[in-house]
């Protein structure tokens, strides 16, 4: 154990000096401070809209932005090292290869709350001090929720990352995966879902589960989940209802999405050759 946060800590270093800290942060902080302050600009008004809105647009930019980030901060996690040939000097040290990468991924996963944290962290303080009406505890609730499962999701594609960087030889093609990633959870799932939505015109209980099939779309279920107002905005997951969908349920599916691809990272890296 003592191995694996000496690695996380180490990662965790390297990202303050990269500032990657900073950099995310303030992408997230400046984008969430937008939205939730011209929220109203889409009914033709200005300033701050309802706090189920803002929360709807917020996990909105989380599902585009966050898995984008986590597979950037990590897809060289593994290929990078090797490339730069540290890797084979890494496995000399008395380390297994298991809390090598456990390490790595500790250390990426703690950047990025961190840096999640501190973005909307500051959009939630910027509703706070400038809407109107707002109730505080509701405010903290929904933003702790928010702040909670965005940093699920990224380690969700953290894992994507690790699963890629471990299973290819060069950063360039682990880039690309990474992105084709990006495009296949965050894009295409939506538009496939969508067109079999409309295709579909009875028998269609079981779509709802489909939406299990990505992390992305559990994202939305839980954060959606406590605001009944916000169900008129949330396009595909309004078709998830019943007790099935309740945010401990998701959550736990979530949790399996960061397991599952890192788990089968650790059994390629295992068989890996430096």
């Amino acid at each position: 154990m003592n191995a694996i946060l000496t690695i996380a800590g180490k990662e965790f270093r390297d990202g303050l000096r990269n500032r990657w800290v900073l950099a995310i942060a303030l992408v997230l902080a400046f984008l969430a401070v937008g939205i939730a302050a011209f929220g109203a600009a889409a009914s033709g008004g200005l300033g701050f809209t309802s706090l189920a809105t803002t929360i709807v647009s917020l996990a909105t930019l989380a599902v585009f932005l966050i898995p984008l980030i986590a597979l950037l901060l990590a897809y060289d996690a593994v290929v990078g090292e090797q490339e730069a040939g540290t890797l084979l000097l890494l496995l000399t040290y008395p380390i297994s290869r298991t809390q090598l990468l456990l390490g790595k991924f500790l250390g990426h996963g703690l950047i990025l709350a961190a840096a999640t944290a501190l973005g909307f962290g500051v959009a939630g303080a910027v509703i706070a001090v400038g809407a109107e009406g707002v109730a505080l505890a509701e405010l903290a609730t929904g933003m702790g929720l928010l702040i909670g499962s965005s940093i699920l999701l990224g380690w969700v594609f953290i894992a994507f990352a690790y699963l890629i960087s471990v299973w290819v030889s060069e950063k360039a093609r682990a880039a690309g995966l990474a992105l084709v990633v990006w495009f296949l959870f965050v894009l295409v799932f939506d538009l496939g879902l969508l067109a079999l939505l409309v295709s579909v015109e009875q028998g269609g209980d079981w779509l709802p589960w489909l939406l299990l099939l990505n992390p992305t779309e559990c994202f939305r279920l839980i954060n959606l989940a406590g605001f009944e107002a916000a169900r008129s905005y949330t396009g595909l997951t309004s078709i998830a209802e019943g007790g099935a969908f309740r945010p401990t349920v998701v959550t736990a599916i979530l949790v399996a999405w960061i397991l599952v691809p890192l788990g089968l990272a650790l059994r390629r890296f295992r068989h890996r050759s430096a």
